[in-house]
């Protein structure tokens, strides 16, 4: 964790507006409060809806191949320009605050049995030379922190990625299918047949990435691929993709 961080922890201010704080909280409780809470969401992919809808139009007509998205917000403000420093500028200390305020979310949804532990977690893979770019990989230090926090091993060398592939964003629903095509290697099957595993990343968009992963986990004989991130968009699968 950053210096000004834990200075601002010492002096018991909230990291998004300055104002004093109670306790050990690191943001008080009006941004809390102030949070793009996901409150009302699809109860397969989490592509937020109106409250009373429980299951997306394309979930209904063609359901993903993994059995949930656990995600605690909205990608709005602020936790979208949050996850953007943490993704692209090294802001690691948003992303332990954030992953916390998943672990806390996920550990909710466990006690209340809404949703069943997973044996590990498991993050998606970057592109090597895109790793080396970046310096780290976002999802692999979401999920590394959730095993602490959730006392769930993160298995670390299962999943690569094994082809570059250009960036989703713009894509048409063929081109996103076709882009990932291949991407992505299982390692040590041994290991993983049978168990219920949770696959971990920053963002869920259209679902398109957590979904190919999915599908070879599946193949290798995994029982059930859940998916936890920090945040949903709004953006769901075209109809393209579900017929």
């Amino acid at each position: 964790m950053s210096g000004w961080i834990h200075a601002l922890w010492q002096k018991k201010l909230c990291l998004l507006c300055l104002e004093q704080v109670q306790g050990r909280q690191a943001i008080c409780a009006a941004c809390q409060h102030d949070l793009p809470w996901l409150l009302h969401a699809c109860c397969d992919c989490a592509l937020p809806l109106p409250a009373g809808d429980i299951r997306c139009r394309q979930c209904q007509q063609q359901p993903f191949v993994f059995s949930t998205v656990a995600a605690p917000w909205r990608y709005a403000f602020p936790v979208d320009a949050l996850i953007g420093r943490f993704k692209y500028s090294a802001g690691w200390s948003y992303g332990f605050l954030l992953s916390q305020g998943l672990a806390e979310h996920l550990q909710y949804l466990y006690r209340e049995q809404y949703l069943s532990r997973p044996d590990y977690l498991l993050a998606v893979p970057l592109a090597r030379n895109r790793q080396r770019q970046r310096g780290y990989n976002q999802a692999q230090m979401i999920a590394q922190w959730l095993a602490v926090s959730l006392q769930i091993e993160y298995l670390g060398a299962v999943l690569r990625r094994i082809r570059q592939t250009q960036t989703q964003q713009g894509l048409s629903a063929r081109q996103r299918r076709h882009n990932l095509s291949g991407a992505f290697a299982v390692e040590q099957v041994q290991l993983l047949r049978g168990k219920h595993v949770a696959l971990v990343d920053d963002v869920v968009t259209t679902g398109a990435t957590c979904a190919t992963i999915a599908s070879e986990l599946l193949a290798a004989g995994v029982r059930r691929v859940d998916v936890y991130c920090l945040a949903r968009t709004g953006q769901g699968r075209s109809q393209s993709e579900v017929i």
